[in-house]
């Protein structure tokens, strides 16, 4: 399964069954408009850093420092 396999697209907060087979193991999925609440950015924090997820005019994405 690739990240670009649609019928795995979750909204943010929903879970999921987990698999126990590490060959079936796919990375979580979440929708980036759910992310940013319905705006065009949102703030996402790694290690006590903040980054912005911004959706473009074009649809595109753009993460940024």
């Amino acid at each position: 399964m690739s990240c670009h396999d649609t019928r795995t697209i979750r909204a943010a907060g929903e879970s999921r069954v987990p698999n126990t087979t590490p060959e079936a193991a796919a990375p979580p999925v979440h929708e980036a408009r759910s992310l940013t609440g319905g705006a065009k950015t949102a703030c996402i924090m790694l290690d006590g850093k903040a980054y912005t997820l911004r959706i473009t005019r074009a649809g595109k994405l753009i993460l940024t420092k």
